[in-house]
């Protein structure tokens, strides 16, 4: 097979590992809608590249309000790569013991709340402390993975602990150890990565049926859509309406921040 040949081959079977899940990303999609309903959000936290996730779910085409992204720059700005902001800095903050608290201090945090946690390797600090707070506050915590590499992978926290030991209920993005799925002969490394494949996948199944259950509880979600499918206007109104509904959510997650 041709390079692209092997790597479209290895995300069909991404799509499988995915498909695997259902009954799972049904139950985190339960607990999301349960969440949304009452008035909260579920939170997503990534560092890294798994920040892409965290804007695939909101705000984007065919997303609505409900999720509150939580993206620090400082763990995911990467087109620099070298000098101020770069790379190598964002690697070393991601592993930083208290960081994870200090974010969370930003935020009024409910037990009707829910989070999403992405990490492909689950062995990070800041991800992982970032799921030990929200289930010291009793928020319920899906993660996504990728759990052969993670597996293989080293904490690198002190007590050796990972994501998913902090977490309710675990998604796999199915993708190898290593994350490169294709193999070149002559090149001693394999190149192109799945996971962020096999997560944008999660993510996205869990938001349909999200908005499936939205819908079936009578509140269906304001969806953001593009105007070559419902016209400028309508475009309009939604953007309009989806945004002050984030924003209304948002605000409620601020309102008591400090209080005992």
């Amino acid at each position: 097979m041709t390079p692209s040949e092997q790597y479209l081959a290895a995300c069909a079977r991404l799509i499988e590992a995915v498909r695997a899940q259902q009954p799972a990303f049904h139950t985190a999609a339960t607990w999301c809608a349960r969440s949304i309903l009452a008035g909260r959000m579920v939170h997503l936290f990534a560092s890294g590249h798994s920040r892409i996730m965290v804007e695939e779910m909101w705000p984007r085409y065919g997303s609505f309000p409900g999720f509150n992204p939580i993206v620090e720059l400082s763990l995911t700005f990467h087109n620099l790569v070298v000098g101020a902001n770069g790379q190598r800095q964002a690697m070393f903050l991601e592993n930083v013991p208290g960081l994870a608290a200090r974010i969370l201090r930003n935020f009024a945090l409910s037990s009707e709340d829910s989070a999403l946690v992405i990490s492909s390797s689950g062995c990070n600090v800041v991800p992982t402390e970032i799921a030990e707070q929200f289930q010291r506050r009793q928020v319920r915590v899906v993660s996504i993975i990728s759990r052969a590499h993670s597996e293989q992978s080293d904490s690198r926290r002190a007590d050796g602990r990972k994501l998913q030991d902090f977490s309710d209920l675990v998604l796999d993005t199915g993708a190898p150890v290593g994350d490169a799925m294709v193999t070149i002969a002559g090149l001693d490394t394999p190149v192109a990565p799945g996971s962020t494949v096999g997560g944008c996948m999660l993510v996205n199944c869990i938001k349909a049926e999200v908005a499936q259950q939205l819908t079936d509880a009578g509140q269906p979600p304001t969806v953001l859509s593009a105007a070559a499918v419902v016209g400028a206007e309508r475009a309009t109104e939604l953007f309009e309406a989806a945004y002050d509904q984030h924003a209304h959510r948002l605000a409620r997650l601020y309102a008591t921040v400090g209080n005992a």
